[in-house]
Formats: structure tokens, C-alpha cells, sequence
């Protein structure tokens, strides 16, 4: 077939899918009218990955499903956008890993409002100053990100979508590497690639920021200075990338969690997150976590951290396979609080297992 009848029938099926976008806009609005007059939530994470995994099932072509998905994104972000002013709020500034985290979940089309800790993504949310917030929770290579894990304690939010970003790692600068003596990076990054580190850098010093586009900023204007993070921080402040995938882990993967003011309807594959404190007297942890052995629920993470109410009391975050709702889960943790002196559940939501890439 010629080039010039190739493109024509390319225009022609541009045309359709333009028509087609626009129909499903309009369906779209009057979902959003049918759910502003029932009081519902806009977003809902739940049919948004019903929604995709069924693509991704549907899907029998050349495209991968990884760009199914990354179409379909744009698609239900414009759509969230024509529904109202979409505020996403997010660890900042523009271009950290809890940036590229929203975009991934939410799309280019919705309003994104950058914070300046994880303290104030919690506290836009609790006042509806955003609709929804996105924090990580944890890394694969370096653990619990304790510090959102301590605003759970006194917050009124709740997760309704977690994400799974891949982290890639680049080294940054304007100078040479053999110029370098100043690495700057977040705590976490500094972790991820502490081998690399170690082995090509062994004498350079290592500055802790708050977070990689702050340490891109930095090194993009002190000299003998370079950053660790992302290639979109290298973007932004006119970086040259030195060297990429620095990290000592191929698979190293950061889970965000977006919060909101309701949890998700179960969707089939669920995650629950709790947090408790249990009484001071022998056996009480063995107990309080007895419940889900008998009804046989998987536990996948826990974790411990201080309650800073009491010396020596502990708040214990754990992660459960099901939904809140599943008769066997209800059952657990109602036998889960009779050893409790605290409880309190943080949210159901889609247990997704797909990393997309940062």
C-alpha cells in the first residue's frame, strides 16, 4: 500500500477515535452528574482498575498492555478533569519520585499542588484543600517510610489506591565525574544506590536533602556537585545525565499510597491496612494476631513503630490480603480488638502488583 494511502486511513481512524473520545466524555459527565447528586466520590480507584485490568484482557493487538494502560490514564485523567478541579497534593517540587508516583495514577490533566512535607500532603487532604494526597510507604530495598507511617496515627484519612513505582536512579551534573566531590540526595536514594556509592565514590561527601529535585536544584548551581534521582529532576535544572540505573537493586520498587475521605468497595483483589497498639501484659501481640491464622488471612507486612503517647508503646501497621468487608476479615478484626487498647483501620483499596517504570 503507498505511504500517502497508509497516512489517509491513519487520519481517517483519528477522526473516529476523536468522535469516539468525545462520546465517552459525555457518558463520563453524566456518571459525574449521577454521583455529585448521590453524594458519591468522584474518583473511584475500584472501577478505574476493574476498568483497565478488563482492557488489558480485551486487548489482542500489537500494542503492549503496559501502553494500553498508559493511554487509557490520559483518557480517565482528562475525563476527571472535565468533572471538577481535580487537586492532587504530593511530596514537592515538581519532578520527585511522589510526583512521577501522582502522574502515573492520575494523569496529566488534573491539578497537582506541590508540599513541602509529607505533614502538609496529609493536612490539604484533611481540609479539602486537595482532593486527594500520594506519600510512599515503602521502598523494596530500604524499608517503611516511618515518618507517613506516624501521620496515620492522628490522621481522619484513609487509602483508597495505592501505586508501585520502579525506581531508576541517575547520576547528575554540569561538571566532569572526575570533578565530583559532593553528592546531594534524599536519605532513601542515598540507600538505594549505598554500593554504587561505595564503589565510585567512596570519598565524595553525601548531603541529605529533603528530596531529589532539591538536590538536582543544588547541584545545578554549586560547583563540584552532583545529585542522585530521577531523569525528569535532571530535565527540570538542565542536568547532564552521567550515568544511569544506579541503583544496587534491578528491581528497586517504591509503593505509594494515595489518601482520600473514603475507602474502596471491594473489587475481588483487595488490601487492607491496619494499625493497633495491644495491651501491656505477656502474650498480647501473639494473641492479637491469632485471629488471622485461624481464619487463615495473609498478613503482608508489619510493621513497628513508637506511639510518642506512651514510653515503650508501640503502634504495629500491618498489611492484609481481603477487603475490610470480606465476612472472614470482619470476623478477625473484631477478635483482632478485644486485645487491642487501640485500633484503627486506614483503608481498603485494589491490591495492584504491576511496577510501572519511573
Amino acid at each position: 500500500m503507498p505511504l500517502t494511502e497508509i497516512r489517509h486511513k491513519i487520519d481517517a481512524i483519528d477522526d473516529q477515535l476523536l468522535a469516539l473520545l468525545n462520546d465517552r466524555a459525555e457518558l463520563v459527565h453524566q456518571v459525574g452528574e449521577i454521583k455529585k447528586k448521590d453524594g458519591l466520590e468522584i474518583y473511584a480507584p475500584e472501577r478505574e482498575e476493574q476498568l483497565l485490568q478488563a482492557l488489558e484482557a480485551k486487548n489482542k493487538g500489537r500494542l503492549p498492555a503496559k501502553s494500553i494502560r498508559a493511554i487509557y490514564r490520559e483518557i480517565m485523567s482528562a475525563a476527571l478533569a472535565l468533572e471538577e478541579d481535580l487537586g492532587i497534593a504530593y511530596l514537592g517540587p515538581e519532578g520527585t519520585w511522589t510526583h512521577q508516583a501522582a502522574l502515573s495514577k492520575f494523569g496529566q490533566s488534573v491539578r497537582y499542588v506541590p508540599q513541602a512535607s509529607f505533614a502538609d500532603v496529609f493536612n490539604q487532604v484533611a481540609r479539602r484543600i486537595a482532593d486527594y494526597g500520594v506519600v510512599p510507604i515503602e521502598n523494596s530495598t530500604e524499608g517503611a517510610v516511618n515518618h507517613t507511617l506516624d501521620l496515620f496515627a492522628d490522621s481522619p484519612l484513609k487509602i483508597c489506591a495505592q501505586v508501585l513505582l520502579r525506581i531508576e536512579n541517575a547520576l547528575m551534573a554540569n561538571v566532569p565525574r572526575d570533578e565530583i566531590k559532593r553528592l546531594y540526595s534524599h536519605p532513601q536514594v542515598f540507600g538505594q544506590c549505598r554500593e554504587w556509592l561505595h564503589l565510585h565514590f567512596p570519598d565524595a561527601e553525601k548531603i541529605e536533602v529533603s528530596s531529589t529535585t532539591r538536590a538536582a536544584q543544588i547541584a545545578s548551581k554549586e560547583p563540584h556537585a552532583a545529585a542522585l534521582g530521577g531523569k525528569l529532576a535532571a530535565e527540570l535544572y538542565g542536568l547532564d545525565v552521567l550515568e544511569t540505573s544506579i541503583q544496587d537493586s534491578a528491581t528497586n520498587t517504591t509503593r505509594f499510597l494515595v489518601l482520600g475521605h473514603k475507602t474502596c468497595p471491594p473489587t475481588g483483589k483487595d488490601r487492607t491496612s491496619i494499625m493497633f497498639s495491644v495491651r501491656d501484659k505477656p502474650g498480647s501481640l501473639y494473641h492479637a494476631l491469632t485471629p488471622f491464622s485461624e481464619f487463615n488471612i495473609n498478613l503482608s507486612k508489619i510493621e513497628s513503630r513508637p506511639s510518642k503517647r506512651k514510653d515503650w508503646e508501640y503502634f504495629f501497621f500491618v498489611d492484609i490480603k481481603g477487603h475490610v468487608n470480606d465476612s472472614a476479615l470482619v470476623k478477625a478484626l473484631s477478635e483482632l480488638e478485644e486485645h487491642c487498647s487501640f485500633m484503627k483501620i486506614l483503608g481498603s483499596y485494589p491490591d495492584t502488583d504491576d511496577a510501572v517504570a519511573g
